[in-house]
């Protein structure tokens, strides 16, 4: 039987997920805030609509006589979609709202963490009162993370010790105009992203990712949404062990446990310490990058995990290519503090050569396609090793140019990633 499957998101991530649907037996069928050109190629119908708006939603998904909805973003799970979906007797490969607060609010996540002794949660506090986290910050012996409860985009978290001095953390408290906060112990390590698929009480992970969030090359400036990512040809990072992967799944198993009803994907970032991985914090869907990393291995029919989810079975066990990927984003120059939008976007799926392009948020025009002030496109190169498919990422970037935007060339590229290496060691004291 053919599925009729709704995809809900119209960014980098999502054009993954709709490519990673293609070759299925699946009619697919999308909706979004904005229309993405990749997209919209790929599927039977395109409908451009305020995905955070419940109602909206469920009517396109009776509409298209979808069977199956998978939501890519936050927002949407964090507004209620897969609830009302659930309601109107259309499965969501996606939380509910309420078990999407792991992501959406994280006050919820680390009281959570606490709750049921989940290992690897940082030391910290939660405060609606500006005043008394000021306190705090003062009174700390250490340095702090500054996080907002709720979702801003990755754009959110200032780190004392690394982007602002304590008194500069303090102001941005006192100017955030947040109605709450998590202050909480910075950790120093390398962060890596593991993605596990999660439904009817198991989970299957993926390979794991490490994502760039600064700006500019060298890890400087300020955070955006993700400038790009890699992964090996492994389960684990260069910088990694097999034990170090195993100790942050067992940390996601946990957290499965505890989120009984839980399904969708679940995103855990962490930090990995001399001491293990620690939880930098949970998401309830793809990364956007870490999705154009994983779905393009994934050698595993995705539909057979959404309807094993929908069926009341388990994931079926992914198989992953031994490939190592290498996503770099191009973003509108400026980005993400004063970003420029109309840029005409000069590479296509034809033009990127080996690498796979992929659209995020972008103006589809008579003429071509132009930027908007948000992510505009990724390029992902895969290949036997990080620095080959780092090449192939390269490669389309030179046909892109660089009018009107702005990338990160260091990503994947051996220099960087060894710094990562020489990090690990010296803080475990290799």
């Amino acid at each position: 039987m053919r599925e009729n499957v709704l995809l809900i998101g119209g960014g980098g991530r999502e054009h993954a997920i709709a490519r990673a649907l293609a070759d299925s037996e699946a009619d697919l069928y999308a909706c979004a805030g904005n229309r993405n050109p990749g997209i919209a190629r790929i599927a039977t119908e395109f409908e451009t609509l305020e995905t955070t708006n419940p109602k909206a939603v469920v009517e396109y998904a009776e509409d298209v006589d979808a069977t199956i909805a998978v939501i890519g973003p936050e927002a949407p799970l964090e507004a209620g979609v897969a609830d009302e979906l659930e309601a109107a007797g259309i499965y969501p490969f996606g939380p509910k709202e309420e078990d999407a607060r792991i992501e959406t609010d994280k006050a919820f996540q680390r009281r959570f963490m606490a709750e049921h002794d989940i290992p690897g949660c940082p030391d910290f506090e939660t405060f609606d009162d500006m005043e008394a986290a000021c306190d705090f910050v003062d009174d700390y012996d250490g340095d702090l993370a500054i996080k907002p409860a709720g979702l801003t985009g990755g754009k959110g978290v200032k780190v004392i010790g690394d982007q602002v001095t304590p008194e500069e953390g303090k102001e941005y408290i006192r100017a955030s105009e947040y109605d709450r906060i998590v202050l909480e112990e910075r950790l120093i390590g390398e962060e890596i992203t593991i993605q596990a698929l999660v439904a009817n009480g198991s989970f299957e992970t993926a390979p794991a990712v490490q994502d760039h969030k600064r700006a500019y090359e060298g890890d400087e400036g300020p955070n955006t949404g993700g400038m790009g990512s890699y992964s090996d040809a492994t389960n684990e990072l260069p910088f990694m062990t097999e034990a170090d992967y195993e100790e942050a799944v067992s940390i996601i198993e946990a957290t499965v446990d505890a989120l009984e009803d839980y399904r969708g994907i679940l995103y855990g970032q962490f930090m990995l310490t001399a001491e293990g991985p620690k939880v930098i914090e949970f998401n309830a869907r793809f990364g956007d990058p870490e999705a154009m990393n994983t779905l393009p291995v994934l050698e595993t029919d995705f539909l057979d995990v959404l309807t094993a989810a929908r069926d009341g079975e388990a994931p079926p066990e992914l198989e992953f290519a031994d490939q190592a990927t290498v996503c770099k984003y191009a973003v509108p120059e400026g980005y993400p503090t004063d970003p420029e939008a109309g840029a005409k976007v000069q590479v296509d799926e034809e033009s990127a050569g080996n690498a796979l392009l992929y659209y995020a948020s972008v103006d589809e025009r008579d003429d071509g396609i132009y930027t908007t002030t948000s992510r505009s496109f990724a390029v992902v190169g895969l290949a036997d090793s990080i620095t080959e498919a780092e090449e192939i990422a390269e490669d389309a970037l030179a046909v892109a140019g660089d009018e009107g935007l702005h990338m990160r060339h260091d990503i994947g590229k051996p220099d960087l990633v060894q710094q990562r290496i020489d990090h690990m060691n010296e803080l475990r004291g290799e």
